[in-house]
């Protein structure tokens, strides 16, 4: 049985007093609201704090807000389930509530919080194992080593991104707000992320992510597509969200697709944008984007499934969103 290290728990009465407890506590402290994550990692070794903050309960990070402007503001507190459930997000933004469906299982989604997901630390299959097991290969990069198991070559960590609702955020043009010791900031969403497995987030410490805003979008449509071991619960081996915006001809005025778990980041398929742009969504627009995102998927082999089948994935999967997004039918699959 894994048992979780000893801290010390704290419980703030407000984001301020956590800001400060954080700051005052120093590295070795843990920011934990639903702890569906921190605690295996803790169990894992992952990270061992000596003392873990507890902001789950606070009235602040758990509102959701609708705006006279059309714009949405969801704490970070809020639930996987409430967004899942919540019949206002599923009409105005289906694929956002779409993807807290498709995180683990209802148990986890209960508890989980979409600041938690925004801030999910990156996944390998060479991190996120038992202290024991990581020990008898000698650790790695991202943990007591200073080899990473994936590339030993290489001098960088190529742990993914695999957090459901980025994708989606960062489609929609999200943004966040982030409290820290100067105050609160707000920033694209998509700015607090870089492709680097052992800082994928550019956080500075003490800061906290405290609430998620979706601009109105009327006339965009956004769609998540996710391809995992087990339908049930699995993590992403890769995830695709496709947001585009048509005139009333039908052509693409704007595309932003985003694919997950296949960099340490959530990635910008630049490409596949720009060859929805100025066309018609038929099958001939969404193959040239499926064919871009193929090319442009570079997954490594540090997750399950083989690198082409996950990069074949990513083409599939983009070419299901833009099909749904344009009411095409899938082709029938061929029979054995």
């Amino acid at each position: 049985m894994l048992r979780l290290s000893r801290f010390t728990y704290h419980s703030p009465s407000s984001v301020a007093e956590a800001g400060t407890m954080l700051r005052e506590l120093g590295p070795d402290t843990t920011l934990m609201a639903g702890g569906t994550d921190v605690l295996v990692n803790i169990k894992h070794r992952l990270v061992t704090p000596s003392h873990v903050i507890g902001i789950s309960r606070l009235p602040e990070l758990t509102n959701v807000e609708w705006h006279t402007d059309g714009w949405l503001t969801l704490g970070a507190g809020v639930t996987l389930r409430r967004i899942e459930s919540d019949p206002a997000i599923a009409a105005r933004f289906s694929a956002l509530a779409t993807s807290a469906h498709l995180v683990s299982t209802p148990q986890v989604r209960a508890t989980a919080t979409l600041g938690g997901n925004v801030c999910l630390d990156v996944r390998c299959n060479y991190y996120n194992q038992s202290f024991d097991w990581r020990k008898a290969i000698g650790f790695c990069m991202k943990k007591d080593s200073e080899i990473c198991r994936v590339a030993p070559g290489g001098d960088r960590c190529w742990a993914v991104a695999s957090a459901d609702t980025v994708p989606v955020l960062v489609a929609l043009r999200a943004e966040a707000t982030v409290a820290g010791e100067g105050g609160d900031r707000r920033v694209p969403l998509e700015t607090l992320y870089q492709d680097d497995g052992l800082t994928p987030m550019g956080l500075e410490f003490g800061d906290i992510v405290t609430r998620i805003h979706l601009p109105p979008q009327p006339d965009v449509a956004c769609v998540y597509q996710k391809f995992r071991i087990r339908g049930s619960f699995d993590f992403p081996l890769v995830g695709i969200a496709a947001a585009v915006r048509r005139d009333r001809a039908g052509i693409v005025e704007e595309a932003r697709l985003v694919m997950t778990a296949v960099a340490s980041y959530p990635e910008r398929a630049s490409a596949a944008e720009a060859a929805l742009i100025g066309r018609r969504l038929d099958e001939s627009t969404i193959g040239a984007a499926g064919t871009a995102i193929f090319r442009a998927a570079k997954p490594m082999d540090n997750t399950a499934g083989t690198i082409f089948h996950r990069k074949r994935m990513a083409r599939v999967l983009a070419e299901r969103a833009l099909r749904a997004l344009a009411g095409i039918e899938e082709p029938a699959r061929r029979s054995a």
